[in-house]
């Protein structure tokens, strides 16, 4: 299993293809090669690499895979909107012992652990909230916590998150026009931003549950559903805010132009040319936050493997 003075040297690579014929990335000397007509244009080592985006077309070797995975390297194919179609994980197969606990909770258990996770997203977006004086004080929240506390059934957990998440993301994102937030209709640029870093998220976070043997289709808040990584929608929960806050930082910044973005089909959609940009700021907002991911990974490994280990808990940096 991978451990975390290990894990500190790992970095994400994204390739995107912005030539008019597919460059291509192959493996040699223990090295990610990127080249274009035989040019090398770039390369890293297979021993630093955790993950490869590959945004439009690329030639692929299949020694690639082959190596890759063996260095623990998940491979992600993903259409010129950051669309994921495919994907080759690098995971630790056969810790039966550690599914068998997954799959023994039982209702009880999985609302205790809901509730653990939605108290530490809305805690951070407090925090986010507090960062910007735009509440008094985390005070404010102590009627939410004990809601979450009081409720019965994930339903009712549900209902409590959804109405804060509208609280948050109205006051967080006033200043950029804050709609409402519509996954996959993408009615603004704020949408496709969020659906971008939130897919960027959520493939870090389960690649680290695969590398420690989870499976990710068994969650506890995000209950079983056809082909749905329930567990790895669960674990991001509270690592939302990290995309929420690079998102208005890089507003803030100048980062963000909306002359980037073009609506087709009543569909707000990033232009290709700009598709670098845009993963670089969300890539960075995660890796800068990396040890703590898998800190938290980690710490939810012992967790399930025996409840008497504290449950672990995230407290966003607002530096």
């Amino acid at each position: 299993m991978l451990s975390l003075p290990d894990f500190k040297e790992k970095q994400i690579l994204c390739v995107n293809n912005l030539f008019d014929a597919p460059p291509s990335i192959k493996f040699s000397n223990d090295n990610i090669v990127f080249s274009k007509d035989d040019k090398v244009l770039n390369r890293a080592s297979c021993h630093k690499v955790l993950a490869v985006f590959i945004a439009g077309d690329i030639t692929i070797t299949s020694r690639l895979i082959k190596e890759g995975l063996s260095h623990g390297i998940s491979f992600f194919l993903m259409k010129h909107n950051f669309e994921t179609y495919a994907e080759i994980p690098a995971k630790a197969e056969g810790n039966y012992l550690l599914r068998m606990k997954q799959y023994s909770f039982d209702e009880n258990a999985d609302l205790l652990i809901s509730k653990k996770i939605v108290k530490n997203k809305i805690s951070n977006q407090a925090l986010l909230l507090k960062s910007r004086n735009l509440i008094n004080d985390l005070s404010d929240f102590k009627g939410i916590f004990t809601q979450i506390e009081n409720v019965k059934n994930n339903q009712e957990l549900l209902g409590v998150e959804g109405n804060m998440s509208r609280r948050f993301y109205g006051m967080y994102f006033n200043e950029l026009g804050w709609y409402k937030r519509m996954p996959r209709a993408k009615p603004d640029m704020i949408n496709v931003l969020m659906d971008i870093g939130y897919t960027f998220l959520f493939h870090f976070v389960d690649g680290l549950l695969r590398l420690h043997g989870f499976d990710t289709y068994k969650g506890h808040y995000h209950k079983l559903f056809f082909q749905r990584k329930s567990l790895a929608c669960d674990i991001m929960e509270p690592f939302r805010c990290l995309i929420d806050k690079q998102i208005l930082k890089s507003h803030n910044l100048k980062q963000i132009n909306e002359k980037d973005f073009k609506v087709i089909n009543k569909k707000s959609v990033l232009e290709f040319k700009h598709n670098k940009k845009y993963s670089e700021l969300f890539i960075g907002a995660i890796m800068e936050n990396k040890e703590e991911i898998f800190s938290f990974v980690r710490d939810f490994y012992r967790y399930v493997n025996d409840s008497k280990n504290k449950f672990p808990e995230f407290k966003i940096k607002l530096n």
